[in-house]
């Protein structure tokens, strides 16, 4: 049975197996008592709720709901929501915090909770701790009945998030472009607020999995091998773009015009070339993200500050850095203009407003930035092997360094940069495994890397 994982990146565990009503009441419980414990003031706590679209959520969400109002705190639930439409709403509704119930890429039978901060963005680590701590000693503050929390409801959320995606780009020029898209929503949260902007902009859809039922057509994970049946949709439809996202819609895949799997890598370098080329600056992505990026903040002159994976890290990166553009190169991308998360919705105006300023076709584009191999393969471990593994692999390259010029970064497990080609090699925040990932302008050089970092722990 998988465990219930508890990290940095929230709550995540299998329906009916390793997460279940007693457990969200209680995670409630406890970021009630955090929020109350540390509020300025003596107003009203409000936390706003939204979930994706897989059948347990309305169930965690009850749970989580009645721990929160013994707290003494106001819940509003949102309903099915993108996971960037609820950390608009903290803001947008003044609230202390939010949660999403969402298992993001993960199959039907998980699901998750993950909070939000009273400025729309990720908690860090240290706060983090304290919530979970909360939940292991059970260290609960409940109220009396004249002091328990009432809930509500909200129903604003797309039009919140339309209306703030719409001011970062030229609704009338992409309008006039009358694209033709193809866009797989999974059955998730994105079904339909996607389509509303989309419409909003003036596009003809072919929506495949648009109805926000939570059973997934395919494996969620927006992966090429999981999106086989888009790019025939697309020739045959003749669309510009294919557009994938996940179950709770913060990530972004690509498709070309000619049914290529262009992948998410693309999806920050596509957005990073255009926003560089009407405002230079610096950006922030995390350390397991493609060298694209780096490749094309240098041709501006400008910088990108690399972080542990995490949108939290990307997002604090951004603010004390003053970052033009953001995100992690499994399709998610952040524009402080809208938020401080990762939102597919951004991903989406920016490369449309990327085709139709250019007059370029997807495939053209992308032939503009330099071409690398990326590789990822993962495996199974149980937290407490993690350490000696990644010992084992910084002894070996740490040897090598003296003579070679090699760079190795331990923010988040180690990743081993070379003249040609990088790898890395982390624990994942969300499932119990390590994964490894290389890239290298040559597919082999980037091969060579994963075996060479296989042998050493295998």
């Amino acid at each position: 049975m998988a465990p219930l994982i508890i990290s940095i990146s929230g709550v995540r565990g299998i329906i009916g197996q390793s997460l279940n009503p007693a457990q969200a009441c209680e995670f409630g419980l406890a970021y009630g008592t955090f929020l109350r414990q540390n509020r300025s003031s003596d107003q009203p706590v409000k936390i706003c709720i939204g979930r994706d679209s897989r059948p347990s959520g309305s169930m965690i969400a009850a749970a989580l709901s009645s721990g929160l109002m013994a707290a003494g705190c106001q819940t509003i639930d949102l309903g099915i929501v993108t996971t960037p439409g609820v950390a608009l709403m903290v803001k947008h509704l003044a609230c202390s915090g939010g949660i999403v119930i969402t298992a993001s890429h993960n199959p039907i039978e998980w699901n998750g909770i993950k909070f939000i901060r009273d400025d729309g963005i990720a908690y860090p680590a240290d706060q983090i701790k304290k919530i979970h701590e909360l939940y292991y000693n059970k260290q609960f503050e409940l109220q009396p009945a004249q002091k328990v929390g009432q809930s509500t409801t909200d129903s604003k959320t797309h039009a919140v998030h339309i209306d703030k995606v719409l001011q970062i780009c030229d609704k009338a020029l992409i309008r006039s472009k009358r694209f033709k898209v193809v866009l797989d929503s999974i059955n998730g949260a994105g079904c339909v607020v996607t389509a509303n902007l989309l419409a909003e902009l003036g596009c003809e859809v072919i929506h495949l999995n648009h109805q926000p039922t939570g059973f997934f057509a395919h494996t969620p994970e927006p992966t090429a091998e999981n999106l086989a049946e888009l790019g025939p949709q697309i020739t045959k439809h003749h669309a510009a773009v294919g557009f994938a996202q996940d179950p709770d819609a913060d990530r972004l895949a690509l498709i070309d015009e000619t049914g290529l799997y262009i992948g998410e890598e693309y999806t920050l370098a596509l957005a990073a070339k255009y926003i560089f080329s009407k405002k230079p600056g610096p950006a922030a992505a995390n350390l397991s993200t493609s060298r694209m990026i780096d490749d094309l903040a240098a041709q501006v002159g400008c910088s990108v500050i690399r972080t542990p994976v995490g949108e939290a890290h990307v997002a604090n990166a951004m603010q004390a850095n003053h970052c033009v553009i953001g995100g992690e190169g499994n399709g998610g991308i952040i524009d402080l203009r809208v938020g401080l998360v990762r939102d597919s919705l951004v991903g989406i105006a920016l490369i449309l407003q990327l085709l139709a300023e250019t007059d370029k076709s997807i495939s053209q584009l992308v032939a503009e930035i330099p071409q690398y191999h990326m590789i990822k393969t993962k495996f199974p471990c149980p937290a407490e092997k993690t350490d000696q593994i990644l010992k084992t692999v910084k002894n070996h390259f740490a040897q090598r360094s003296a003579t070679e010029n090699i760079h190795i970064d331990t923010q988040d497990g180690i990743r081993i940069d070379l003249p040609a080609a990088w790898v890395q090699l982390r624990a994942s925040n969300t499932e119990p495994i390590m994964r490894i990932m290389a890239e290298s302008s040559n597919s082999d050089t980037a091969k060579n890397l994963i075996n060479q970092i296989q042998k050493l722990i295998f």
